[in-house]
């Protein structure tokens, strides 16, 4: 972790360059940590755009991301199908890279931003509208650049596997991407372990730039899907790791309560039926708990829980408006102690092999 981490920095006004609103913010100075293997520095936290479009505005959006990089933030992510599943449909692709795209026009400072953005998913009709072949990854990547006002990715990301593309098809097109300049860093999300470590063997065997960063489902709730396998593999290769939904779908910041009926909505009812139990509130209990001690909330101290392992680069944390980003912004600088660590871990541990087959 950087010496930055856990200073505080004075109030102040939005400097560097950037056109914001003007407003002051007291926050910790932002901790910077090299993504995996690579020269690049990100912040402790990243911005997480895929509200952008859908359940933010645009001036809603803007509002976000100037309280991030007045918050010392320079990392942010998006992808190409935000916001596919809103009303408009595949008319909808796109719209969060265009609002950040016209973001970074309007305050400039490209070159502070570690830009990252996704492909994979659908973005049009047809039988090639998807998926991981050579011209789609051509045709993605020129789209997104497009959109985003920039002429380079400096994080280009496959959303999840293509599993009737060959992946040193894959691979070899976005190596030409990056010996072309229009991509700095490779990363995969959701890859399963075998398959992200299939891709670092092929890259080899190819001489083909690798995935450096991998951004899998991870929390205090969701733990074994990446710990027991992809953890491991991502320390031994130095990957980079950038978890998204770091509050189990808002579960951890402690907004639900017990005997108190949940929001409605898709995300509230699967909350509802994955964690609004004994076990859940025993973990919000927790968090309540060792919270106090650091006068910080449970969505802090989940974040917190995240950024004390070594392993992880960066959290992928979202807001609808600053004030909510601001509560993330808490976490800055957040470390839990041995204890801590141990006590959050004893209560969420899940069954495993006993054989001392795991790293």
């Amino acid at each position: 972790m950087g010496a930055a981490g856990g200073r505080h920095a004075p109030v102040r006004p939005f400097k560097s360059g950037w056109q914001s609103a003007p407003f002051l913010l007291t926050v910790q100075v932002m901790d910077y940590r090299k993504l995996g293997r690579t020269g690049l520095q990100v912040s402790e936290l990243c911005l997480g755009t895929m509200q952008f479009g859908w359940t933010a505005d645009e001036t809603a959006s803007f509002a976000v991301m100037d309280a991030y990089r007045e918050a010392g933030g320079n990392f942010i992510d998006t992808a190409d199908i935000y916001t596919t599943w809103h009303a408009a449909g595949l008319a909808g692709g796109g719209v969060s890279e265009e609002i950040i795209g016209r973001w970074l026009k309007a305050r400039g400072g490209r070159a502070d931003v570690v830009l990252a953005t996704k492909l994979r998913g659908r973005m049009w009709e047809g039988p090639n509208g998807e998926g991981l072949a050579r011209s789609r990854v051509i045709r993605c990547c020129e789209d997104s650049l497009r959109r985003l006002q920039t002429d380079h990715l400096d994080l280009y990301q496959c959303h999840w596997a293509d599993l009737a593309t060959p992946i040193d098809e894959t691979l070899g097109a976005l190596d030409g991407l990056v010996r072309a300049g229009k991509v700095r860093t490779l990363g995969a999300s959701n890859y399963p372990a075998w398959r992200l470590m299939e891709a670092l063997g092929q890259s080899d065997r190819h001489g083909y730039a690798r995935f450096d960063c991998y951004q899998p489902e991870y929390n205090l709730m969701e733990r074994a899907g990446f710990e027991i396998e992809a953890q491991p593999l991502c320390r031994h290769h130095q990957l980079g790791v950038i978890p998204y939904s770091p509050m189990a779908g808002g579960f951890l910041t402690g907004k639900y309560r017990r005997g108190v009926p949940p929001p409605a909505g898709a995300r509230a009812k699967a909350v509802s039926e994955n964690y609004l139990n004994e076990h859940g509130w025993a973990v919000i209990d927790a968090l309540t708990t060792i919270g106090r001690a650091h006068n910080k909330t449970p969505g802090q101290t989940a974040l917190a829980w995240l950024l004390t392992n070594p392993v992880i680069t960066a959290p992928i944390v979202g807001a609808n408006h600053a004030d909510q980003l601001r509560e993330s912004l808490g976490a800055v600088g957040y470390r839990l102690d041995a204890g801590e660590m141990s006590r959050l871990n004893e209560l969420t541990k899940y069954p495993k092999n006993w054989r001392p087959i795991w790293d």
